[in-house]
């Protein structure tokens, strides 16, 4: 099927089928996003509650996260756009019907979270772990779950608003790294669709401003700590205020002439955050990241971006209860030596 010259898949169209069975007119909706939320996600959910909103109606709704927002730029994007997020930690999921996660997992989580039964599940990280939903859509070959929305949003036929279209464009914009990293025609052609009626100077204004003075000295810290060796760039930045910090300073460092991968650590609560940027060309950051971390601490990625979280608990047990600056990163460039598995049952 074709909408608006943009070609919306087989999948889709029987997935919204399921999607309106799930629901019924004035009907209850949590949407839940894992972690501090990302533009995609705030972007996917957004879509999400407007097909409802639109299509069966909605007596009340809640946009749910895991933490809080952290990055500047995640703030002023849903302070612009006037939305409420909830920890999840203070709201009853008992209150309402519908339970969506969207740009994760089941599995992704932690503790009670684990318990929850969610009726939709939408993401386009690689599948993980054992659970079951009445509607899965997974698409890991998609840059951006915002594109995946963008289908749904389209084969519901309701009329788009216009911070919607922004909405969708700055999801699929920051989630491909404007197209740097992995992503595929259907991501092209939703950003082209949003294009034509997002307001690009609020994005424009969102995109100047990225990093608080505070991060300064996370900056320096690296200049002077970080382990260079033939374009593998590692750094511990020891006990840091969010996992922010180490997203953008390995951004920052993949910039570096002759840099192909970085991978930048940080300790926050009880976890240890494990970021990598890569090109995407020479490296896998995804399967680097499953092999050297997967045995111990849980996440995923793409080929040009992946994140892994290490309990303390767990990597006190490796470290012998050292958590120096030597000791831990003794233990990255040891994981990071760990040889792919072979499946010797094929041999």
């Amino acid at each position: 099927m074709k909408v608006d010259s943009m070609p919306i898949k087989k999948e889709t169209e029987l997935n919204f089928k399921k999607l309106m069975e799930i629901f019924v007119p004035d009907d209850s909706l949590l949407l839940l996003m894992h972690g501090s939320p990302d533009p995609d996600a705030i972007a996917s959910a957004m879509t999400l509650r407007e097909i409802i909103q639109r299509t069966k109606g909605l007596s009340k709704s809640a946009f749910v996260s895991t933490e809080p927002l952290i990055r500047q730029q995640n703030i002023e994007f849903v302070s612009c756009l006037r939305l409420g997020i909830q920890l999840a930690s203070q709201v009853n999921f008992d209150s309402y019907r519908v339970i969506a996660i969207l740009d994760a997992q089941p599995s992704f989580f932690d503790k009670e979270l684990k318990v929850i039964k969610p009726h939709i599940v939408f993401d386009h990280h690689p599948r993980e772990g054992q659970w079951q939903a009445p509607l899965e859509d997974i698409r890991p070959d998609y840059g951006a779950l915002s594109s995946i929305l963008t289908e749904y949003l389209l084969c519901s036929r309701v009329k788009i608003p216009r911070n919607l279209h922004t909405a969708l464009l700055y999801g699929i914009k920051t989630d491909t790294d404007n197209f740097n990293r992995s992503a595929i025609i259907e991501d092209i052609s939703a950003y082209t669709y949003h294009a034509k009626y997002a307001n690009m100077q609020f994005i424009r204004r969102i995109e100047l401003n990225q990093t608080p003075d505070r991060f300064l000295k996370y900056y320096n810290y690296a200049y002077h700590h970080m382990n260079n060796f033939r374009g593998r760039r590692v750094c511990f930045l020891g006990n840091v205020e969010s996992a922010d910090v180490c997203v953008q300073v390995a951004d920052f460092y993949l910039r570096l002439i002759g840099t192909y991968y970085v991978v930048v650590a940080g300790i926050i609560g009880d976890r240890l955050i494990i970021i990598f940027r890569g090109d995407g060309y020479r490296q896998d950051c995804g399967a680097i990241a499953q092999r050297a971390f997967g045995w111990i601490g849980k996440g995923g990625g793409h080929r040009s971006a992946a994140r892994m979280e290490v309990s303390l608990d767990l990597l006190r047990d490796n470290v012998g209860d050292d958590l120096s600056q030597r000791n831990v990163e003794r233990f990255l460039f040891r994981s990071l030596r760990r040889e792919p598995k072979t499946d010797h049952a094929k041999d």
